[in-house]
């Protein structure tokens, strides 16, 4: 009885149409399954229809579906080809042989050995992977308490000397400082504390999974392995992002270059200067670029976060290209995407000083800057949360339209200062030919995005 059961399960993963085992196995939204060539040629036969039907269940479609592969279920139909279970050992057969369903139990405990394993080696890499950064953020969090430290130090000697003029400022950056350090320092302990936890969560399902892999019950183990073998994304990987084991130099540097100039900043100068942390920085006022070699010593490397890109946007390999297309792209829901426009956020946050360049085609291009809470079904420029530069010839802010200085060139730089408030934009030749530029005051970090409604636009590799 047992045996029937499993053959009455492995059916399943015939075709409805063909009755043979799925070849290149698609799922229409109803939840059936069919080869991708059967129901193609069935749908093919129903084209002079509006309405498009499921073989099985009747369930009516409009407009037809985009047939997308079942990547599981064809891995799981190429392993019962490798381990011999082929579509007529899937039909029930009431009155095989004691000796065909024996070999068929064994064809399906290999099956089940080889499937588990394959994904016992992911995770049992996932956890080596994982290990690796928990080491390299212990290493973080050692480094920021030590270059906190030596800051403290070295600030402390320095405004020793200017006691009597900056006593107040003194504690002012000690606090600073410190806050900082608790923040970095907090940030890093918490990711070791998640990744840990990813660790121990990859444990328990690398024992299920061996566990499962022997089990007697073959429909508890089709019910049970999806679940187990699916791998949710990392919580974080720090070991392609980690900062530089330096923090607080420049703070001892730039409090010296202060000392020199203390008579003058005090009086007109004082209330400029603010403590900025990235690495951390203390930025004094510095004079706008000139020349694009002085603005590339601010240029970052900005890449397009897919769980933004409207579903008919086509980003390249590495997320530095948006594409608009004909048909929808087959992108998981998430909250974050655009519906209405033809949009797509960075995923870095950008503050302090950036500078990216953009190369555009097409007939309807925006090159924007965003808070990340902008409403997904927002036009960039149509609100005030975000800024866009339209490639035909005009800026949008809150809905205000301002033609550009001179036509948009295929080539457009964009110079952000985050704590000055300036956001410009340039077309990029021999020469930086100022196209717009804003004033304002920015409450959150900024994200680099594109509205491609027709053509396609790319952020630029700078050396």
């Amino acid at each position: 009885m047992a045996q029937r059961g499993i053959q009455l399960d492995s059916a399943k993963f015939c075709c409805s149409i063909c009755l043979d085992l799925l070849k290149d196995p698609v799922t229409i939204p109803c939840g059936h399954s069919y080869c991708l060539s059967c129901i193609k040629r069935y749908w093919d036969g129903e084209e002079q229809r509006e309405i498009h039907r499921c073989p099985q269940c009747r369930q009516t479609f409009t407009p037809r579906p985009v047939l997308g592969k079942n990547t599981m279920l064809a891995e799981i139909v190429e392993e019962m080809k490798k381990t011999g279970l082929q579509a007529h050992h899937l039909q029930p057969h009431y009155d095989a042989a004691p000796l065909k369903k024996h070999k068929l139990v064994e064809a399906t405990v290999q099956f089940q050995e080889n499937i588990c394993s394959r994904s016992r080696q992911k995770i049992q890499q996932r956890i080596q992977d994982t290990e690796k950064d928990v080491k390299v953020l212990q290493q973080e969090v050692e480094a920021i308490n030590r270059s906190a430290d030596k800051a403290v130090e070295d600030s402390e000697k320095i405004f020793t000397e200017l006691i009597s003029l900056i006593e107040k400022r003194r504690s002012d950056v000690k606090q600073q400082i410190r806050s900082q350090q608790e923040e970095e320092a907090s940030r890093a302990e918490e990711l070791q504390k998640k990744l840990k936890q990813e660790i121990a969560e990859l444990r328990r399902k690398d024992a299920e999974l061996e566990q499962l892999s022997h089990t007697e019950d073959h429909t508890h183990f089709l019910n049970n392995y999806p679940s187990l073998s699916r791998l949710s994304e990392s919580t974080h990987s720090p070991s392609n992002n980690i900062r530089p084991l330096s923090y607080f130099e420049d703070v001892t540097a730039a409090v010296s270059e202060l000392r020199e100039k203390l008579q003058d900043l005090l009086s007109e100068e004082w209330s400029k200067t603010s403590l900025t942390v990235t690495g951390v920085d203390v930025l004094l006022p510095q004079p706008e670029p000139k020349t694009r070699a002085e603005y590339l010593q601010y240029s970052c490397q900005i890449t397009l976060d897919p769980n933004t890109a409207n579903t008919r946007l086509s980003l390249s390999e590495w997320n530095r290209k948006a594409t608009r297309i004909g048909k929808h792209q087959p992108y998981c829901h998430h909250p974050d995407r655009f519906t209405t426009w033809f949009q797509v956020l960075s995923r870095e946050g950008l503050t302090g000083h950036c500078y990216w360049e953009v190369e555009w085609s097409g007939p309807d291009v925006s090159i924007a800057v965003a808070y990340k809470d902008i409403s997904r079904t927002g036009q960039f420029g149509s609100n005030d949360k975000s800024w866009a530069l339209d490639c035909y010839n005009q800026f949008s802010h809150n809905s205000i339209k301002t033609p550009t200085s001179v036509p948009v060139s295929s080539r457009v730089a964009v110079y952000l200062d985050h704590r000055a408030g300036i956001l410009s934009f340039y077309n990029v030749s021999e020469t930086m030919t100022l196209l717009h530029r804003v004033q304002t005051t920015f409450t959150q970090p900024l994200h680099a995005g594109f509205r491609v409604y027709g053509g396609s636009a790319e952020f630029c590799q700078l050396k």
